[in-house]
C-alpha cells in the first residue's frame, strides 16, 4: 500500500501522541526557567511561577547585562568556540583521513591506532596536565583554552569509521583520474563526509561552550573568564552601602532565582540557534560513523 493511500491507523496516534510528550517534557524546563527569568522576586520566592511569567519584569536581565565583564565573557566564548571547534575539524580531518586507510595503503595504521585508543583509556591527571599548559606558557591566554582539547578522539574515530565505510570505487576512480592524496581529501571525502563532519562539528561547539572547569582551573584574571566560568563565579553582591535608591529597589526587586535562570537562558541561545542548523545531518553522521566494517 503506497504512503498516499494508507489510513493512519491507532499505532500512528499513539505514537504521534507519545512524540508530543516526549516534546513537552524536553521543553517544559526551558519554558519554566524562562518564566523564572521574567518573574517577580515575590513570585519566585513563594513559588507561583510555573510556566508563565509572574508580574513580568526585565530585571534579573537588566542586572546581568548592566555589567561590561559579561560581554567581555561572552567574547572570550565566542572566541574559544570559534579558534577551537575550527581546530578540531582541522586535525580531526588530517588524523581521520591517513587512519581510514588500510595497512597496505599506511604501514604504521596499527601503531598509531594503539596510540590513539590508549589515550582514551589513560591520563596523566589533572595536575601533570596544568604543570604541562604552564610550562608551555599558555596560562591566561586563550590558546590555553583551544590547544589541550585540539584532537578529541572520540570524534576522530568517529570521522575515521566514516570515511572507512565509503566505497572504495570512490578512492579508485579517483585514482585514475589522476587525483593524489591532498585531491581526494578535499574533493572526494569532506564532502561526502558532511554528515560525520557536522555531527562532530557539533559535538565541539558545544562541548567549548559549555565548559567552564578550564576557565576557572587555567585562568586566574577574571576578564579571561569565558561565559559559562563567569557565570559559575558571579555572585550577587548588591552593594547595600550605596544610598542610591535605585540600587536599593533593585536588591529589594532581584531573586537569585531569577538571575540564575537567566543565566542559564542566556547560555543556551547560541546552541539552540546552532543545532537546527547541524541537526539533519547528526542522526546520520553519527550513525554510519559509529560501525565498523
Amino acid at each position: 500500500m503506497s504512503e498516499k493511500t494508507r489510513k493512519l491507523t491507532m499505532t500512528d496516534y499513539l505514537l504521534a501522541a507519545l512524540l508530543v510528550l516526549i516534546t513537552l517534557v524536553c521543553v517544559a524546563p526551558i519554558l519554566h526557567t524562562v518564566a523564572i527569568s521574567l518573574s517577580d522576586k515575590s513570585a519566585v520566592e513563594g513559588g507561583k511561577v510555573l510556566f508563565v511569567p509572574v508580574d513580568f519584569t526585565w530585571d534579573a536581565y537588566m542586572k546581568m547585562l548592566d555589567d561590561a565583564k559579561f560581554f567581555r565573557a561572552f567574547g572570550v566564548s565566542v572566541e574559544r568556540v570559534a579558534l577551537g571547534a575550527g581546530l578540531q575539524f582541522i586535525l580531526t580531518v588530517l588524523m581521520a583521513y591517513p587512519m581510514s586507510m588500510s595497512t597496505r595503503e599506511f604501514a604504521g595504521r596499527n601503531v598509531y591506532m594503539w596510540f590513539i585508543v590508549f589515550t582514551m583509556l589513560f591520563g596523566g591527571g589533572l595536575i601533570p596536565w596544568y604543570l604541562v599548559i604552564k610550562s608551555l606558557g599558555l596560562l591566561n591566554s586563550i590558546w590555553a583554552l583551544v590547544i589541550p582539547s585540539a584532537v578529541p578522539v572520540f570524534n576522530v574515530i568517529l570521522v575515521m569509521n566514516f570515511m572507512r565505510n565509503l566505497p572504495k570505487e570512490l578512492k579508485e576512480a579517483s585514482y585514475i583520474d589522476g587525483a593524489g592524496p591532498w585531491q581526494l581529501l578535499l574533493r572526494i571525502y569532506i564532502p561526502v563526509a558532511v554528515p560525520a563532519l557536522a555531527t562532530v562539528t557539533l559535538f565541539s561547539i558545544v562541548a567549548h561552550w559549555n565548559d567552564f572547569f578550564q576557565g576557572l582551573i587555567l585562568m586566574s584574571r577574571p576578564e579571561n573568564y569565558p561565559l559559562q566560568t563567569y557565570i559559575q563565579q558571579l555572585v550577587v553582591q548588591l552593594d547595600l552601602n550605596e544610598t542610591d535608591s535605585e540600587t536599593l529597589a533593585q536588591a529589594a526587586k532581584l531573586s537569585n532565582k531569577s538571575l540564575n535562570a537567566a543565566k542559564i537562558f542566556v547560555t543556551i541561545i547560541p546552541v539552540l540557534l546552532v543545532y537546527p542548523f547541524l541537526q539533519r545531518y547528526f542522526i546520520h553522521g553519527i550513525t554510519l560513523g559509529s560501525v565498523k566494517e
